[in-house]
C-alpha cells in the first residue's frame, strides 16, 4: 500500500538535505537571510520561493478542503435520505457527491508534488490516500453492529481512530459513490438501489460512508490550515480542527518563506529549493515505479490489483495531475517568479530538458487508454514509464545546479 513507500520517501529527502547542507553552507554564508547582504541567489529563490508558498500550495489545498467539506455535506444527505428510504433522493446526493469527489481528488493529485511538511509529518498522505481498498475488512466491518453503532455515533473521529489506512480516505468513498459497468469500460455514479459487488446496499453502508467523508475534511482541512496558518482559514474550518483536535503545530507555509532564517527548519533558501525539487522527484519516481510500474509489471496478483482510482476510471488523470503539479511546483503560476527561472539562468541546457520533459511525460501519460486495469501492462504505459525516468533523471540535475551554483 503506498503508506510504505511515503515513509521510504520522507527518509531519502532527510538524507539528501543533510548531505548537502555543507556545501549550501559554503555557497551561503549567511544563511541565506540573516540579515547580511544576500547574493543574487538568494534573491532569485526567495523570489521563487514565496509565490511558491502563497500561489501553488496554500490555494490548492484550500480547493482540496473546500471540495472536501462539500462531498462530506453531501455524503451525509445521502446517509440520511436512505435511511429514511427516499433511495431517488438518496441518489440525487450521490451523484452531486461524485463532482466534488473528482475535484478536491484532483486537488490532491495536483498537491502530490509537496507531500513533504504537513502531509508526511501528521501521516495525511497514507491517511487518506492508501490502495487498494481492504474489500475483506470492509465486509467484517459492515457486520459488526457494536463497531456499526460507534461509527453512527461518532463518525468520523472514530473511524479516524479505529481503522486502517485501507478502509479511509479517497478510495473508500470512491467505492461507495462509483460503480463499474459489466465490462468495466465505463463508470457512472452508484444507484443505490443496485447491488454493490453482488450485495445490496445497506444502512451501514452509508453510514460508513459519511464518516469516511468527514474524517477526510478533517484531514483536508488540517493540509490548508497547516499551510496557510490557523489564522488564515476561515471560522468554520478553525472549528472543524478545533472540534477535532487536529489543529496544525506549526506553520509549515511561513518555515518555507524565513528559509535562511532564525527559527526555520530550512538552514539556507538553497535547502528549501532542493526541498520543492525532491518532493517532485519523489511523485516523479512514484507514478512511475508504483503507480504505474507494478500494475504494468503484473507479476503478481497484488501487482495487477495495484490500481489507483479503479472505481472512478480515474487512474490515467490522476497520474497526469501528478506531473501537473511538478510543472506547478517547478515553474510556478503564471507570471511568478520560480526555481525554474534561476535554473535558466544558470543552466539553461537543465532547465529546458525538465520542461521539455514535464510535458512529454504528461502526454505520454494521456496516451494510456482507461480503463487503466485493462491496459496497464499495454506499451503505452512503457512509453510513459520512459519518460518519467528520464524526467526523474533531469530533475536530480537541478539539485545539482541548486548545490553547484
Amino acid at each position: 500500500m503506498k503508506k510504505f513507500v511515503k515513509s521510504v520517501s520522507c527518509m531519502a529527502v532527510c538524507a539528501m538535505m543533510a548531505a548537502s547542507l555543507a556545501a549550501c553552507s559554503d555557497d551561503e554564508p549567511n544563511g541565506g537571510g540573516d540579515g547580511g547582504e544576500q547574493s543574487a541567489k538568494d534573491v532569485a529563490l526567495k523570489a521563487a520561493i514565496d509565490p511558491y508558498v502563497d500561489n501553488t500550495v496554500i490555494p490548492n489545498y484550500k480547493v482540496m478542503a473546500d471540495e472536501a467539506m462539500e462531498l462530506y455535506d453531501l455524503c451525509a444527505k445521502a446517509r440520511d435520505s436512505f435511511v429514511a428510504g427516499d433511495v431517488a433522493t438518496a441518489n440525487g446526493y450521490i451523484s452531486d457527491a461524485c463532482e466534488h469527489w473528482t475535484r478536491s481528488r484532483e486537488a490532491w493529485e495536483l498537491s502530490e508534488a509537496w507531500l513533504y511538511g504537513a502531509a508526511a509529518d501528521y501521516n495525511i498522505d497514507p491517511h487518506i490516500d492508501s490502495w487498494p481498498l481492504d474489500k475483506q475488512a470492509l465486509v467484517n466491518l459492515l457486520a459488526n453492529a457494536s463497531m456499526m453503532q460507534q461509527i453512527g455515533e461518532s463518525g468520523g473521529a472514530y473511524v479516524s481512530a479505529n481503522l486502517g489506512y485501507g478502509l479511509l480516505g479517497f478510495h473508500a468513498i470512491e467505492y461507495m459513490l462509483y460503480e463499474l459497468s459489466a465490462d468495466g469500460q465505463s463508470s457512472s455514479p452508484r444507484d443505490l438501489s443496485h447491488t454493490l459487488e453482488g450485495t445490496t446496499v445497506t444502512d451501514n453502508h452509508l453510514i460508513y460512508m459519511a464518516a469516511v467523508a468527514e474524517d477526510l475534511r478533517n484531514q483536508c482541512v488540517r493540509l490548508e490550515a497547516s499551510w496557510a496558518g490557523m489564522d488564515n482559514v476561515t471560522q468554520e474550518k478553525q472549528q472543524i480542527l478545533t472540534d477535532n483536535e487536529l489543529e496544525p503545530t506549526k506553520d509549515y507555509g511561513q518555515d518555507m518563506k524565513l528559509a535562511g532564517q532564525p527559527g526555520s527548519n530550512y538552514q539556507s533558501l538553497t535547502l528549501a529549493a532542493q526541498q520543492i525539487i525532491q518532493g517532485a522527484i519523489d511523485i516523479v519516481n512514484e507514478v512511475n515505479v508504483q503507480k504505474i510500474g507494478r500494475p504494468h509489471s503484473g507479476q503478481s496478483t497484488e501487482d495487477k490489483n495495484y490500481i489507483e482510482s479503479p472505481y472512478a476510471l480515474n487512474s490515467i488523470v490522476d497520474f497526469a495531475d501528478n506531473i501537473r503539479s511538478v510543472r506547478n511546483a517547478y515553474e510556478g503560476q503564471s507570471g511568478d517568479a520560480s526555481i525554474s527561472d534561476y535554473v535558466a539562468t544558470v543552466a539553461p541546457d537543465v532547465d529546458s530538458e525538465v520542461r521539455s520533459l514535464i510535458q512529454e511525460s504528461i502526454d505520454n501519460i494521456m496516451l494510456i487508454p482507461e480503463p487503466f486495469a485493462l491496459h496497464a501492462t499495454e506499451q503505452s504505459a512503457a512509453t510513459a514509464m520512459e519518460s518519467l525516468t528520464k524526467l526523474e533523471t533531469a530533475l536530480d540535475k537541478v539539485n545539482d545546479v541548486l548545490i553547484n551554483n
